[in-house]
């Protein structure tokens, strides 16, 4: 069983009966949970509640607002909703949002699927950011063309000392990419991308690359999913043909992007039919960008 099954179903034992609030909460935090909140052995009912509760506030943050109150008063942190029964909560909840119980319920269960992957997200980037984690992207993608351009120019910062090579998350084939400058490019033997850098990089030393894609198509959105940590983003987009309406991608989840359900700011374009968007503090495994509808 994965990691990230065993946490949502850790989760979903936690959200009975009093939550967090019940009186013998070491028994209810499994193991992979305690590993996400950093639950030492040695710790004490208190402590263990205090670093279950925060650890958990902390993800809900990057809900949705519905799912954000959904999961809060699950697992009784709301302070409105200590009620000792799992089913009454649900009902506290249903009244805040207006609507039934059932449904809250089925909106607790897509939030606890959420906290689960957003807590792997945190896990993984926190691993991949011990060896180096993006300091600035700046993106210019160019649709006035017959075809696609991105232009994309990177600084990061090694975590390690004799950093050689970096893996990069690359979305389109090696051979719709051009390298300007940085390094060389190298395909391993699972189909993946490195960059073999020009010198090995010293902890908190920074370099610069910079790459040109091609894309054959970009179905109406160009979306940037982190796969570590990246602390700023800038996106420049020049549209040929002014499209109807065009959104911000600010943290989306993954599964939300082909269905359309996230509908988010809506950008304006320059007298140059342009827009100019900014991100900050990325969080890895959530999308970053614009959707445009023509």
């Amino acid at each position: 069983m994965s990691g990230r099954v065993q946490l949502i179903q850790e989760l979903k034992s936690l959200r009975k009966g009093r939550g967090l609030l019940a009186g013998r909460i070491e028994e209810r935090v499994g193991p992979t949970l305690r590993s996400a909140c950093a639950v030492a052995d040695g710790d004490g009912l208190t402590v263990i509640r205090h670093k279950v509760t925060a650890r958990l506030v902390e993800l809900a943050e990057q809900l949705p607002d519905d799912l954000r109150l959904a999961a809060l008063a699950a697992f009784a942190i709301c302070a409105d909703a200590d009620q000792p029964l799992y089913k009454d909560r649900l009902r506290w909840t249903a009244t805040r949002v207006d609507r039934e119980p059932r449904t809250v319920r089925r909106r607790v269960d897509e939030a606890i699927t959420m906290l689960a992957d957003l807590a792997a997200a945190s896990e993984k980037r926190a691993e991949r950011t011990a060896r180096w984690h993006t300091t600035e992207l700046n993106v210019a993608l160019v649709l006035s063309g017959p075809r696609p351009e991105v232009f994309e120019h990177h600084r990061v910062t090694a975590g390690q000392d004799d950093l050689c090579e970096l893996d990069l998350s690359i979305s389109v084939p090696p051979d719709e990419a051009t390298l300007f400058h940085g390094g060389t490019l190298t395909t391993t033997h699972h189909g993946g991308v490195r960059l073999a850098l020009p010198k090995p990089l010293s902890h908190g030393e920074s370099h610069e690359f910079a790459m040109l894609f091609h894309p054959r198509r970009l179905s109406g959105r160009l979306a940037y999913v982190p796969s570590r940590m990246c602390e700023r983003f800038d996106l420049r987009i020049r549209f040929g043909e002014a499209p109807e309406e065009i959104s911000k991608l600010d943290g989306v989840f993954q599964e939300d992007l082909a269905g359309r359900r996230h509908r988010g700011e809506l950008c304006r374009l320059n007298p140059a039919d342009e827009v100019h968007l900014r991100f900050g503090t990325l969080t890895p495994g959530l999308a970053y960008g614009a959707r445009w509808d023509r």
